[in-house]
Parts: structure tokens; C-alpha cells; sequence
């Protein structure tokens, strides 16, 4: 069957834009098993980025502090998109330096913060002086900001809540409209669905089409992906699709969701990667330094991100030994089972 599909294909009279679609479906086909194609959804991240980011584009980088790719902030900030409206719930450092770069006209979040290493100069700075543009920042709490992506997930245009009556977070956003309850229970809040542009996951591990596993937070990766418009996938590591079947409950996000899959090693740094490496908090406090004058923030990015043209030369000046010790640091507090392939249990 899949050989009749490729000769069909190859047997086209095409012009131009038709014969670069036809060969995109003959080289990402996989394998065809029980009547269903898998697709070879890899692609670099450059590519990614130039494909699915563009000026004026709502977007996400889903998770919070751990599994947050800061190489998707480089590239972002490299290929110097603008005017993009950010939808989260909660976000650390990425979000920081898409800022300073002036990527962002919008935000819509429960809080962003950098954690126990410092403050967010960059988004203060941004929100009180205008520098280096202004962002309209639309307030939502955590709970609510999840309830969001479940409401695209689900298709909804909305999802009710009372737990934001009696905040000020309504006063100060008016995409949440208040109703009176149709069964009678009172006031209710309505929010808006989100539905991003593309929505970007790290994930351990990951087979070419796009199936999924995640260890450790999860925090709304599963909305999100099944929210969003396009979602690509960035991970430590690509696997066989046989690997991924050995442990089917582990996989959080199914390919069908996905748009394109990005090998991205270390992808995550200075942020953490449950059972691959540990956070670089004296990295990130080199960061937040700099990031307490517009000049340093500047120098940072100048040094960090203009100069590196990819994430590997990113990774070489970083230094491997430095990298192989966050490697080591998190196999001391955390290890991921190994599958055997006969039984299926896990072994350390």
C-alpha cells in the first residue's frame, strides 16, 4: 500500500510549489502500521522558528521553570520576530529575555518571575518605563490561565470559575465577563479560551512523529498542546517509536497534536530537565546581574545570542564539562527507569 502510494505520487505531472509539497509527504513518511502513517515530523530548530513564529503571531512556551527551552527564546530573539502576544500561565526565564529583546506587545499571564536566583528586571522595566517597548500586560490567576488552554483544548469559546469573584483581577481585565448563573448558584466569571499560534514543549523524549513522554511537572502542557494552532516539540532526545510503545502511559502529548519535532540536547539550560540535568543557578545569577541595567541586559544578549548562530555553538561555549557536572548533579537526585524490552518494568 505504501509503495503504491509512493509511485502515485512520483508519477505527477507537477509544477514547482506541487512538487516540493509531494516530496515533503515522500520523505516524511515513516511506516505505515494497521492503515495508519506515521510522519517524520523532525526539522531543525531554525526551521521551526522561521515556519511557525511570525510578527504579530500569539504564542507559548509551555512549563514552568523546568522543561522551559531557552534555546526557543535564542532563535525567537536571533530571527528577530516582534509584536508577539504571549499567552501562559506562569513563566520564568525565557520569557525575560524575549522581553528584553523587544519581542513581546503583549502579555497575557498569571505572573512571570525568575525564581529564587532574583527579580525580572527586564519585564519591570518593560511594564513601568516603556524599555525597550511597551507590553499590555492582561492579568490572570494560575488556576484561571489553565482553564483557558482546557477551554481550546476542549474547543470551547469559554470555561466558568468562580474562584476569581471577589478579585481585582476582573477589574483589571476585561476579557472576563461576570454572568449570573443559569442553574442559579450565584455569579460566575467566564474566560476566554486561549488558542496560541504554536505552542513550544520540551519533553525527554520523543519519536519522530511527535509522541511524547514527559517526566516529572507537567504543569499544561496537555492543553496547551491540544489548544494550540501548531505546536512544536523540542526534546532531549529522539527515539524509536518502539521505545515510546514499551511505556504508553508515559506518553502526555500523542503525535496528532504535533507539528514538528525539534532534537534539541540541553535545550532547557540554565533550566533543569528532570532525570537529564540540573539547573545553573550561577548561570541564571550572571543573568539577573546583567539584567539590572538596560547596557548589561544588552551586552548579555550581544554575548549569549547575536554573536552564536545555533544552539550547539551556544552549548561549546557554555563548556561540556560544566553541562557533564549538571548531568551528574541531577542523576544524584533523580534517574529515569530504563525500560526493559521483554517485560516492560523499569530498572534503575
Amino acid at each position: 500500500m505504501l509503495i503504491n502510494f509512493i509511485s502515485k505520487i512520483t508519477s505527477i505531472q507537477r509544477d514547482t510549489m506541487i512538487a516540493r509539497e509531494m516530496d515533503v509527504i515522500k520523505t516524511e513518511i515513516l511506516h505505515l502500521r494497521g492503515g495508519i502513517a506515521l510522519l517524520d515530523k523532525r526539522m531543525t530548530l531554525k526551521e521551526a522558528v522561521s515556519k511557525y513564529v511570525f510578527d504579530g503571531c500569539s504564542m507559548n512556551i509551555a512549563s514552568i521553570c523546568a522543561r522551559e527551552p531557552l534555546a526557543v527564546a535564542h532563535e525567537i530573539i536571533r530571527q528577530g520576530r516582534k509584536n508577539i502576544t504571549y499567552i501562559t500561565d506562569t513563566t520564568t526565564d525565557p520569557v525575560e529575555l524575549l522581553v528584553a529583546a523587544g519581542c513581546f506587545n503583549r502579555i497575557e499571564a498569571a505572573y512571570i518571575w525568575i525564581g529564587v536566583v532574583g527579580q525580572g528586571y527586564n519585564i519591570r522595566r518593560a511594564v513601568e518605563q516603556g524599555i525597550p517597548n511597551h507590553i499590555e500586560m492582561i492579568p490572570y490567576s494560575n488556576y484561571s490561565a489553565g482553564l483557558r488552554l482546557m477551554a481550546g483544548a476542549m474547543g470551547l469559546p469559554f470555561m466558568p470559575t468562580k474562584s476569581l469573584l471577589g478579585s481585582d483581577i476582573i477589574k483589571y481585565n476585561p476579557d472576563i465577563k461576570v454572568i449570573d448563573d443559569p442553574y442559579g448558584t450565584g455569579p460566575i466569571a467566564l474566560v476566554p479560551a486561549a488558542t496560541p499560534d504554536v505552542t513550544f514543549i520540551h519533553v525527554q523524549r520523543a519519536d519522530m512523529a511527535g509522541n511524547c513522554q514527559i517526566w516529572g511537572m507537567l504543569g499544561n502542557d496537555e492543553h496547551a498542546a491540544k489548544a494550540s494552532k501548531n505546536v512544536v516539540i523540542t526534546c532531549e532526545e529522539i527515539v524509536p517509536t518502539s521505545e515510546i510503545r514499551k511505556i504508553p502511559n508515559m506518553t502526555t502529548i500523542p503525535e496528532y497534536a504535533v507539528s514538528a519535532v525539534v532534537e534539541l540536547p540541553f535545550g532547557c539550560h540554565p533550566l533543569s530537565v528532570t532525570g537529564y540535568y540540573w539547573m545553573d543557578n550561577p548561570f541564571r545569577q550572571e543573568f539577573i546581574k546583567a539584567s539590572k541595567s538596560r547596557e548589561g541586559i544588552l551586552q548579555w544578549l550581544d554575548e549569549w545570542v547575536y554573536k552564536i548562530d545555533n544552539h550547539e555553538r551556544y552549548l561549546d561555549k557554555v563548556g561540556r564539562e560544566r553541562l557533564a557536572k549538571l548531568q551528574e548533579m541531577e542523576q544524584d537526585n533523580c534517574m529515569i527507569p530504563e525500560i526493559t524490552a521483554k517485560t516492560g518494568e523499569g530498572r534503575l
